[in-house]
């Protein structure tokens, strides 16, 4: 039987290949790869700093800590996303404030987001889900001078009113996990446009050491330790992932152009499921389709969403919740009291999204098959 995965990851050969000058040359920890594929993501993303670490949920915790968030302070953060997006507030002694989200985008509400905004509010963590940006020019003007983190974990490449992710906020944080459009297997980056944030995340990710390891060798002393003035972090990428990312960030456009162009079919073949909604769409968004995430209505579908995911299952077709609401989490809703019902949004989504297949290792017969399997749903 055919089996169609909800994502897999295109590598091969020439990121097998890339690997070999770190390993040879037996510089494994953040270098020189590290700094080239830093300088190719800030070219792409017209950010004039990236700074590569281990995951996204070590770059928004870095983003935090160089914004000072810490005990006492109040973080306001969509009530649908990923959970590490709320837990970095925590790991830094604040208050994740959840608000809820628009079901037709799944990000931020902005006409909610006024509300939740206190003399306490030290910074807001928008998410562009799923690869499309939050409504930044809404968010900025009800934000005023509170920074803004951008949760972009799946927003490599994609754009908001031709201004590439990243560069909308204060901090931008990438995530390169398998399921992401690159990858390098684990991994995250940090953006910015502020000189002295950059500076200061070059440090914090590095133990904060006032210089890098590279820096060190190559310099006249390198059998001079470095000064520690700060409480730093170990979250350095290596350069075998380096490598990779030099690899992967050059075919990022193709992936997504790729993806696009399958996302489209979807739309127009799937229009006809009066029970399934199709992605929100936008002339002033450029998708960056991490995944390409429906909703649906079981008030008309013939089943439950769970359901249709287990027939869909049975045939080969591989498919996710869209992601979850973390205002529904056992952690969040016993030991820190939320209520998911003050949240309705982000329960919808929840309860009734369904990411289908989409992805570079996809065939035309698979993306017909899944069409095909949809529609006869009844």
């Amino acid at each position: 039987m055919r089996q169609i995965q909800i994502s897999q990851p295109v590598t091969g050969e020439e990121e097998w290949q890339a690997t070999k000058e770190p390993l040879m040359s037996g510089w494994l920890t953040a270098g020189p790869k590290v700094r080239e594929f830093e300088q190719l993501f800030a070219e792409r993303h017209k950010v004039k700093h990236a700074i590569a670490v281990t995951s996204a949920t070590t770059a928004l915790h870095l983003a935090l800590v160089a914004l000072g968030v810490s005990e006492g302070d109040e973080v306001i953060v969509p009530a649908f996303t990923w959970v590490s997006t709320a837990n970095v507030i925590l790991y830094c002694g604040a208050k994740p404030v959840f608000c809820d989200i628009d079901v037709k985008t799944f990000n931020i509400d902005p006409e909610q987001l006024k509300s939740k905004i206190t003399s306490k509010t030290k910074a807001i963590i928008p998410v562009h889900l799923f690869g499309l940006c939050a409504d930044m020019d809404r968010i900025k003007e009800i934000a005023g001078n509170i920074p803004l983190v951008e949760d972009g974990a799946c927003a490599a490449g994609a754009a908001y009113k031709n201004t590439p992710a990243g560069g909308l906020g204060n901090i931008g944080c990438f995530s390169f996990h398998p399921r992401k459009s690159v990858t390098t297997g684990e991994g995250g980056m940090l953006t910015t446009n502020d000189d002295d944030i950059a500076e200061y995340l070059s440090q914090l990710r590095n133990h904060g050491a006032s210089i890098s390891e590279e820096q060190r060798h190559h310099g006249p002393k390198p059998y001079i330790l470095p000064d520690f003035n700060m409480l730093g972090y170990n979250y350095r990428m290596t350069d075998l992932q380096g490598a990779v990312g030099v690899v992967q960030i050059k075919k990022l456009d193709f992936f997504i152009d790729e993806r696009a162009k399958w996302a489209e079919f979807y739309d127009k073949e799937l229009a006809s499921i009066d029970w399934l909604t199709t992605p929100w769409r936008d002339e002033n968004y450029k998708h960056g389709w991490q995944s390409y995430v429906t909703l649906i209505d079981e008030s008309k579908s013939p089943y439950s969403r769970n359901e249709i995911m287990e027939i869909l299952q049975n045939k080969g077709i591989s498919t996710r919740p869209g992601t979850h609401a973390v205002t529904m989490l056992s952690y969040y809703t016993d030991k820190i009291g939320i209520n998911p019902n003050d949240f309705p949004g982000a329960m919808i989504a929840n309860n009734q999204s369904m990411a289908i297949p989409l992805h570079n290792r996809m065939t035309d017969e698979d993306y017909k098959y899944v069409v095909e399997v949809l529609k006869g749903i009844e």
